[in-house]
């Protein structure tokens, strides 16, 4: 989806980036976090390639902060082991200088002005503070700058939180729900932000629970629920997993059980949604069901008021994974 560069100049830094390609930016093997009786994180196993924009998701509870956290090196695993950017978990001083992160939202001095904020993670963390204006222009918050951090609006807190996070030019950023408490407005701006910081083999994980935002940045998915993965790989495998959905909804509602009955004496998987018949097309092509569905009605006597193919989303291949339902 995004343009990656692979080789670096040989004065960057980073200039073994091509050999590090090779491997993983994160693999975790039975990771497991219990508080007491409770289980955060069961035996997770995943790994994610480099330069991926990655979207991890899975309900409320399911262990994707916690996850997050035990990569940054917050929180102690119960048990399992995992690597970081070639670096293993019980050695995060090892990977965190080339690791940026917005966990939990953004923590800086409000008297401060955004600038100022971010010169003092700089000096903090050992970082260059000759990045400072590329950031800030990157997170669309240069002309902000002299601002103080008390007078941002929620959707600039959270850029700066980003820009806080890639003063070090990281490997690998980790988002945790960027998008939370944003507006239509402020979300969108987030995802172009995610998608204008991806590339030069930069990995992004980010947890949301906006899909449909996830589905137009991301290029790979982790799903987890209870703890344990679910899925994990391309976003396009995941959703070419589903089939299309076709509805029809009859003119007149009386109408609605006969053409039910209709498209199951036909063989298929049907719901009843509303006003609406949902079928579900597991391989057949999409035109010549709803051409086969239409003559079907129109030989029962049945006028349709709509009928379409429905695209398989994200959101609905999620419910289906998660819940074993589907929208």
């Amino acid at each position: 989806m995004f343009a990656r560069h692979g080789e670096g100049m040989t004065t960057d830094p980073r200039s073994d980036l091509t050999e590090r390609s090779r491997e993983p930016a994160v693999t975790v093997q039975g990771l497991t976090k219990r508080y007491g009786s409770r289980v955060a994180v069961d035996h997770l196993t995943m790994t994610l390639p480099r330069g991926v924009v990655a979207g991890f998701i899975g309900p409320n509870g399911a262990g994707k902060t916690t996850t997050m956290a035990m990569l940054l090196g917050l929180v102690r695993p119960t048990s399992g082991t995992g690597t970081v950017l070639g670096h293993p978990l019980g050695d995060a001083a090892a990977y965190l200088g080339r690791v940026g992160a917005l966990i939990e939202g953004p923590a800086f001095w409000p008297a401060l002005t955004g600038e100022e904020n971010l010169r003092v993670v700089a000096t903090l963390a050992g970082h260059d503070a000759g990045r400072i204006a590329e950031v800030l222009e990157l997170v669309r918050l240069d002309t902000r700058a002299a601002d103080r951090f008390g007078q941002y609006s929620f959707g600039m807190k959270q850029r700066l939180g980003i820009a806080a996070a890639l003063i070090g030019d990281p490997e690998l950023l980790v988002l945790d729900e960027p998008t939370n408490g944003l507006d239509p407005a402020g979300t969108s701006h987030m995802r172009q932000l995610i998608a204008d910081i991806a590339g030069h083999d930069r990995t992004v994980l980010v947890s949301s629970h906006i899909l449909a935002e996830l589905e137009q940045v991301c290029d790979w998915l982790i799903v987890i629920d209870g703890g344990a993965l679910i899925y994990q790989g391309a976003a396009d495998e995941l959703l070419g997993q589903a089939a299309p959905l076709l509805q029809a909804a009859p003119e007149h509602e009386g109408d609605l059980d006969r053409l039910a009955l209709l498209v199951r004496a036909a063989g298929f998987d049907v719901e009843r949604r509303g006003g609406t018949v949902s079928v579900h097309l597991n391989g057949d092509d999409p035109r010549a069901a709803a051409a086969a569905l239409n003559r079907s009605a129109m030989g029962a006597g049945i006028a349709l008021a709509e009928l379409n193919v429905r695209r398989p989303t994200l959101e609905s291949h999620y419910l289906t994974l998660v819940h074993g339902a589907t929208r």
